[in-house]
């Protein structure tokens, strides 16, 4: 990705697709640094690499009324953890994609008279940030159980782990319709004997989760999976795969 201007940027948070109802968008991502000076440094100051610190921040025009808008989604989510995924440009498959469970610590609307009626909301990162792809793109409605493409993110070495982050966008249908998404792997694109990696729980509000799979993971490529259930059902989701 080359330089570019901020054009198409893609925010979800829990079960809302904030992109409509945003026009700024910020990450930040700090180490702390320990000093760790001494009689033999000579004469230069040292330091080690401290907890790491991740913030999110979004602002836009407001609206309320529904469970994906921003005012409905800010209000339910704040003081508690949930999945943000950021996207600096566009959402399609392979897209890159920043991702973490944070705290929604803020939450600011109005301004004066005149004005677009504004929103600004803040959240403090409460799991690693993980740069990753997204997996499964926002506007692609699934009916019916299945699987998605895969992605080829390399092994999942010890120590280190899977992270995925799901929304839940859009449910229609009757009949209590229902979405449990999971993640399995394999060693090629074939995914000819897929492994179950991450299994989220079943959705049938919007919502958001993020779960992360201890490596080692050998398998190099990985796909969402999804089964469905209700009469008539659609769904709209999206879902960020990612190692860290």
């Amino acid at each position: 990705m080359s330089h570019f201007v901020l054009l198409n940027c893609r925010l979800f948070t829990g079960g809302a697709d904030l992109t409509g109802s945003s026009n700024k968008l910020e990450l930040s991502a700090e180490v702390g640094d320990e000093e760790r000076t001494n009689f033999a440094s000579g004469g230069w100051k040292e330091v080690l690499g401290g907890l790491r610190e991740t913030e999110l921040s979004g602002g836009g025009q407001w609206e309320a009324g529904d469970p994906g808008r921003v005012d409905d989604a800010r209000w339910s989510e704040l003081g508690g953890l949930g999945p943000w995924t950021a996207c600096p440009d566009r959402a399609d498959l392979g897209a890159l994609a920043w991702f973490t469970s944070a705290m929604s610590g803020g939450y600011k609307l109005g301004d004066q008279v005149g004005a677009v009626a504004p929103w600004e909301g803040q959240a403090k990162g409460s799991w690693p940030l993980v740069r990753g792809q997204i997996a499964h793109p926002p506007g692609t409605a699934r009916t019916a159980t299945g699987t998605g493409s895969g992605i080829q993110l390399g092994a999942v070495p010890a120590g280190k782990h899977l992270y995925a982050a799901a929304h839940v966008l859009s449910i229609a249908g009757t009949g209590s319709p229902s979405i449990t998404l999971g993640i399995e792997s394999d060693v090629d694109n074939t995914f000819a004997s897929p492994t179950d990696v991450v299994t989220f729980g079943a959705a049938g509000v919007l919502s958001g989760q993020i779960a992360r799979a201890p490596g080692p993971v050998t398998d190099t490529w990985f796909r969402p999976k999804w089964t469905i259930t209700g009469t008539g059902p659609s769904f709209l989701f999206v879902v960020a795969l990612g190692i860290a």
